[in-house]
């Protein structure tokens, strides 16, 4: 898991295409996810959104990293030791429909990845699925607030019925549809689905 700083990138792209911020969207609270979103905010003014269930890790994303794992070590080589909220904060729940900037989103929540894991459906378009989906595969279950039990149920009940035609944005690697992972991913068959969940899967 990298540790990001992506505030330069983003400031280049919104002074090249005159972008206005307007929100950020939260879809879980590790780190890859969460470094910038704190200077992100508080610089252009905006909320950011992210479920009940991991807005504490914005302000204390050690709660969920591997205690003495490689990511603490990183940064307390580099002297990163505290983070901040940003200085608004909206908690999301489950089915809540947002109307940002003229889009229409409804919140997810998918625990799995981590407790408060959610992803957002845009405009019945395109998933925002941050770690929960992936093409050809799903984030991660065993570090400290995942499971392997709750990742299954997220994928049967909250993947599973969406449309196939939803554009599928993950948090990480290529773009795909919900219909190519329904076919091809290993992970949303019923072989999987309903096979034992083993504790720190």
């Amino acid at each position: 898991m990298a540790i990001p700083n992506l505030m330069g990138p983003i400031q280049e792209i919104v002074g090249k295409y005159n972008l206005k911020p307007i929100a950020t969207l939260v879809t879980h609270g590790h780190l890859d996810h969460t470094f910038t979103v704190q200077p992100l905010s508080d610089k252009y003014e905006i909320p950011a959104y992210i479920h009940s269930a991991d807005r504490k890790t914005l302000g204390d994303p050690f709660r969920i990293l591997t205690k003495n794992g490689p990511i603490e070590l990183i940064l307390k080589e580099m002297g990163v030791t505290k983070f901040s909220e940003p200085r608004e904060v909206r908690e999301v729940s489950d089915l809540l429909t947002l109307s940002i900037a003229g889009f229409d989103i409804t919140v997810h929540h998918a625990p799995g990845h981590t407790t408060g894991s959610a992803v957002f459906v845009v405009n019945d378009e395109y998933l925002l699925s941050g770690d929960v989906l992936f093409a050809g595969a799903i984030g991660r279950t065993d570090l400290p607030s995942g499971s392997s039990a709750d990742m299954k149920k997220s994928l049967e009940k909250k993947i599973l019925p969406l449309s196939d035609e939803l554009i599928v944005l993950p948090g990480h690697g290529p773009q795909s549809t919900i219909g190519r992972e329904r076919k091809n991913n290993p992970y949303l068959q019923r072989s999987f689905l309903d096979s034992p969940s083993m504790k720190g899967e």
